[in-house]
């Protein structure tokens, strides 16, 4: 999901270089613009667009974050202590079950 939008953001970031790019090439082919103005004006609207690309990643990231400690997960780290937890129970009632079992056989 968070992917997915991602990816359609980068898309349409790429697209809006490419009709930078080629505005600016009308621009430049009716004189409007020469082609070193041309030039300079696509380099600046693209660190435009990678800012704003940054800074829609970043605040993504950061909403997605909140989001995620607000609904309390369990951390990848929670679930491995608790595994180690469970495994170390799950020998103790095996070893349990066993001598419980020696004992009965002794009765």
């Amino acid at each position: 999901m968070v992917f997915d939008t991602l990816k359609e953001f980068a898309m349409a970031a790429l697209g809006a270089q490419e009709m930078v790019r080629n505005f600016v090439e009308d621009l430049v082919k009716k004189g409007e613009l020469s082609e070193s103005q041309g030039m300079k004006m696509v380099k600046e609207w693209s660190e435009k667009l990678g800012k704003t690309g940054s800074e829609f990643s970043s605040n993504l990231s950061e909403t997605i974050s909140s989001v995620l400690e607000k609904m309390n997960l369990a951390k990848k780290d929670d679930i491995e202590k608790l595994t180690k937890k469970v495994n170390s129970l799950s020998a103790r009632v095996s070893a349990l079950e066993g001598t419980k079992n020696t004992d009965d056989e002794k009765h």
